[in-house]
């Protein structure tokens, strides 16, 4: 019997991605307070230690450092748990968003993480995220999708934050995949009646769009008139996509 291959971690595309992208570019520097095992750096400090920086257990340091690197002419990419960065919400809207200096905040552990704990849940970054001007939200359906959002992120003049779970990526990675470039959700099962309306609208953020897909397709094969939709750019909304949905 020919074993079934694990699937990567979220952890471990990130780590791959900025590899891939350091080896081609000079100008992005990744920075991480004290999260270089748990953030998948390992392997990238060792491919790249000239463009890694561990500042420590110091969050609000961390942010403000990567300001400091924008306005040297680096684009910084912040490897940072998503519970952790709650400790840099003055530096996030002050030194960052407000100064509208472009950069990545990787976020770790979005969600609810299981062994992790309570204090690790990364349940609040939407909250506080998305009130805060000149923010681009971006959450992946996939390791396919993270990959391309990690690459996306550090060619745009935009300041990024990309929210990715613990765990291992959906069996369906890859299954479906739409350029983010137009910055656009990605309709998944467009099924409508004859009269052009929903009976069910599954939208999925992140790791919830695979899930919606299932969900969909299942309702399809009964004969209900459904669509699913991977929101993937949490803030802008993509409304133009949506509309034609909610009508």
């Amino acid at each position: 019997i020919t074993p079934t291959p694990s699937l990567k971690t979220y952890t471990e595309i990130f780590g791959n991605a900025i590899i891939d992208i350091c080896n081609t570019r000079n100008d992005i520097m990744v920075v991480t307070p004290a999260m270089e095992g748990g953030s998948g750096l390992i392997p990238f400090h060792k491919a790249h230690p000239d463009k890694f920086l561990d500042v420590g257990i110091a969050e609000e340091h961390a942010v403000t450092f990567c300001a400091g690197l924008v306005q040297a002419g680096v684009k910084p990419i912040l490897a940072i748990y998503s519970t952790f960065l709650q400790r840099g919400f003055d530096q996030l809207v002050h030194d960052v968003c407000l100064q509208e200096l472009p950069m990545v905040f990787a976020l770790d552990r979005a969600g609810l993480v299981g062994e992790d704990g309570p204090t690790h849940h990364g349940v609040l970054d939407y909250n506080y995220m998305l009130p805060i001007p000149n923010m681009t939200i971006l959450a992946p359906k996939d390791g396919t999708e993270l990959d391309a959002m990690v690459k996306w992120s550090v060619s745009v003049n935009k300041i990024v934050s990309i929210r990715y779970p613990r765990g291992n990526i959906d069996a369906h990675d890859g299954k479906i995949q739409t350029p983010i470039d137009t910055m656009a959700a990605e309709v998944l099962v467009n099924e409508p009646s004859a009269t052009q309306t929903y009976d069910i609208l599954l939208i999925g953020a992140g790791s919830m769009a695979w899930p919606a897909y299932d969900a969909a397709t299942q309702l399809k094969n009964d004969g209900v008139s459904v669509a699913a939709i991977n929101l993937r750019f949490i803030k802008p909304l993509d409304t133009e996509t949506l509309a034609p949905f909610i009508e």
